[in-house]
């Protein structure tokens, strides 16, 4: 059963006024379901705070630790100082609200610091966990929280491109699937499309295939992105051209190239998070959770899952995660692709 973010609110709500809150609690959930507004709301309840966003203000008696080092992880050093910040003395008449975002990000020295201050909480104290993947977590840590697992927001309907980029992991992974590397055991639905990758074999030949194919959706995104204002850009000339003296054209030249890179990036992340989720599932799969955040591709993820040891999946959504942060920084996108791919998707 998953909450709406404001059923959760009241549940958590009515359990304080009662007196019956429980000293720790992991909310969990996809990008975009509420986890960091609930933590919010419920650390400014407890202390009788105004509605403020404690990840951007800050508040009296709120510690936060969140992934922030080079890797991507939450080290062992925030968790010492969450722990003493937790073990310094409150205001009076206030708890002091301990939150660790992105929880599943815990390195494994962190993760057993942490487990000490779960089985042993200070006093007047709340420990809150936030993860979109909960089934990453040390089954001794999910064992002393609360769960509140907040539900999937209403989305829209998958892009074309998303669509396609789901299409091509069932394809690349339908050999390693079946156990073979037998092109006629693969679907051919993207054979016709220009440029598309014959379904390939299992191993190195088959990553590289879906690292090229990825890197084509790309390219059309980007493609896209930059007609859709070439053409804007060519009305506001034809609409202006002869009541201006065209000095404005460099401006809004540089300002639709902005805007195609920014909008760029958007879609790329977008996609990147298609393939998250898609290994997520095969996590789910493999630690027994019945949920899928692609159901589309629940075969595929469930066979993977029977053939990968949990730790090999969580080793690959970890890879999947540095390659996200690696194209936030603007490494070479192609070879980041390609390299992550290589060691992700060689079954």
């Amino acid at each position: 059963m998953s909450f709406s973010p404001d059923a959760a609110f009241a549940y958590l709500r009515r359990a304080n006024e009662q007196r019956r809150l429980a000293h720790a609690y992991l909310i969990s959930g996809p990008a975009g379901s509420g986890k960091r507004a609930l933590a919010s709301r419920l650390a400014n309840l407890v202390n009788g705070n105004q509605a403020q966003d404690i990840f951007v203000t800050g508040a009296l008696d709120v510690f936060v630790a969140e992934p922030g080092s080079k890797s991507r992880r939450i080290v062992i050093d925030q968790i010492r100082g969450l722990e003493h910040a937790l073990q310094m003395r409150a205001t009076a008449g206030r708890r002091k609200v301990a939150v660790v975002s992105d929880a599943d990000r815990l390195q494994p020295q962190a993760a057993n610091a942490f487990l000490k201050t779960l089985e042993e909480p200070p006093n007047d104290s709340l420990l809150l966990l936030l993860s979109a993947l909960p089934e990453a977590l040390p089954d001794t840590i999910l064992s002393r929280c609360i769960p509140i697992p907040l539900a999937r927001p209403a989305a829209a309907a998958p892009s074309e491109e998303e669509l396609e980029v789901i299409e091509l992991l069932s394809e690349i992974v339908a050999p390693a699937v079946a156990g073979i590397g037998d092109p006629g055991r693969a679907k051919t639905t993207l054979a016709g499309k220009p440029g598309s990758p014959t379904p390939a074999t299992t191993g190195v030949q088959g990553a590289y295939h879906l690292a090229q194919g990825f890197q084509r959706v790309l390219a059309r995104v980007r493609e896209r992105i930059q007609a859709r204002h070439a053409a804007a850009l060519k009305a506001e000339e034809t609409r202006y051209r002869n009541t201006t003296d065209g000095a404005w054209l460099e401006d809004r030249e540089d300002h639709f190239k902005a805007l195609s890179e920014s909008m760029y990036l958007q879609r790329r992340a977008e996609l990147i998070e298609v393939i998250f989720r898609w290994w997520s599932d095969v996590l789910r799969e493999r630690t027994g959770v019945n949920s899928h955040e692609l159901p589309a591709a629940a075969a595929q993820t469930r066979a993977i899952a029977a053939k990968l040891s949990t730790p090999e999946c969580l080793k690959r959504i970890r890879r999947i995660e540095e390659l996200r942060d690696q194209l936030g920084r603007n490494i070479q996108e192609a070879l980041a692709i390609e390299v992550a791919f290589l060691s992700v998707f060689r079954f």
